[in-house]
């Protein structure tokens, strides 16, 4: 198999007549398919992100333990299945580059209310034969492989504050929060769901980038994602928690943890310490929020979500010692209650050369950011043939 990344056979590789600019916001799954499929197809592209890295919401998190070794967790998406051949055919390229791999291990169920175990699942028994895939040797790594394509100019750090459109030849004018020019594209891909959201107003005390007056057709889709807040907790134990009998749990009949997953037994991560990470119900996660708001929380506040959550783990019984570290994360908005584009892949706007794309528009997973990105890649690589 070659080194370049498979596409839909929608998205054949094309020559592109003349060199097309294209802004991608967002380093995610979603837009770093789509950055780096426009790429390999010779089109121009420059991403902006306001993180520090790659990944959405499958970034990892580094910290320092007691002992001064760095702790690295994935807390966002703890791993992904894919079903659809288009996105198979991409996992397996990237399982060749070396940066994806099977997790193969036990799962299981846990009824708190019973205090027993519903099912042990082996990788091999799964009913569904859906194979668990991790980033190696971070759930970020997908991202950041695909962002380091040739091609692709990455800009963390820089945040979208407007996306104006000039009728000029190049139209798209992109600038940071601080006013300062950032580029002109001949067309724009947006895979944050908060890009025209009143939502980006309450995070950040400014009005959304993208005007909906431009994209009237689409406002009604774009206005107003609803979305399940989560909180993750990232624990480090000294000795294995030889209790749990499986290094993946959902819960049942529990108010606050939803699932847990013990990130240490992925492939191509330190076994220094057992690493665990819960995350909390999106009830739990919006009874704080609405006490809170979605503001920076205060290190008191995130102290106090750590300490329920971990109580609610200890209580099953399955917990055999104390964390030598423990730190909580919000998630506030980065779960999709809906998808809005599920049969199109993505939203579109050709007289302006727009896609928005992400797993809030196909479905809230791993899979559903590839499919997206790659259908936003080809409508794009579309109108560049007509330019």
């Amino acid at each position: 198999m070659s080194g370049s990344i498979l596409i839909s056979p929608a998205i054949r590789r094309r020559s592109v007549s003349v060199a097309m600019k294209v802004a991608v916001i967002g380093s995610g799954i979603s837009g770093a398919v789509c950055a780096s499929t426009l790429a390999r197809n010779g089109v121009s592209v420059t991403i902006f992100d306001s993180g520090r890295g790659p990944g959405g919401r499958t970034s990892q998190r580094r910290e320092v333990g007691e002992d001064g070794k760095e702790l690295t967790f994935d807390h966002g998406a703890p791993f992904f299945s894919v079903t659809n051949s288009d996105a198979m055919a991409l996992v397996h390229e990237w399982e060749s580059r070396g940066f994806v791999s099977q997790w193969k291990q036990v799962f299981g169920s846990f009824d708190c209310a019973s205090n027993k175990f519903l099912g042990i699942i082996q990788q091999e028994e799964d009913a569904n034969n859906n194979n668990k895939y991790v980033g190696v040797p971070g759930m970020n790594s997908i991202s950041k492989a695909l962002c380091n394509h040739s091609g692709v100019e990455s800009m963390f750090g820089t945040g979208i504050a407007k996306l104006e459109w000039l009728e000029e030849e190049i139209p798209w004018l992109l600038t940071d929060s601080k006013g300062q020019n950032l580029g002109r594209f001949d067309g724009v891909v947006a895979s944050d769901k908060n890009i025209a959201s009143p939502r980006f107003t309450q995070l950040t005390g400014l009005p959304p980038p993208l005007d909906l007056n431009l994209v009237p057709e689409l406002a009604a889709k774009l206005q107003d994602i609803p979305v399940l807040p989560c909180f993750s907790l990232m624990l480090a134990f000294k000795e294995p928690l030889s209790l749990i009998p499986a290094k993946g749990l959902s819960f049942k009949n529990s108010e606050i943890l939803s699932w847990a997953h013990c990130d240490s037994t992925k492939p191509g991560r330190s076994t220094d310490s057992e690493r665990w990470i819960l995350h909390s119900t999106p009830g739990y996660a919006s009874s704080v929020i609405a006490k809170t708001g979605l503001q920076k929380l205060s290190s008191e506040t995130l102290d106090k979500i750590s300490e329920e959550m971990f109580k609610e783990f200890q209580c099953s019984g399955l917990v055999s010692s104390l964390p030598f570290f423990m730190k909580a994360h919000r998630w506030g908005s980065a779960f999709p209650a809906k998808s809005i584009a599920v049969e199109e892949r993505c939203l579109w706007d050709r007289n302006r050369n727009l896609a928005i794309c992400g797993d809030f528009c196909v479905s809230p997973n791993v899979q559903g950011a590839i499919l997206s990105g790659l259908a936003a890649a080809s409508k794009l690589l579309q109108a560049s043939s007509c330019l």
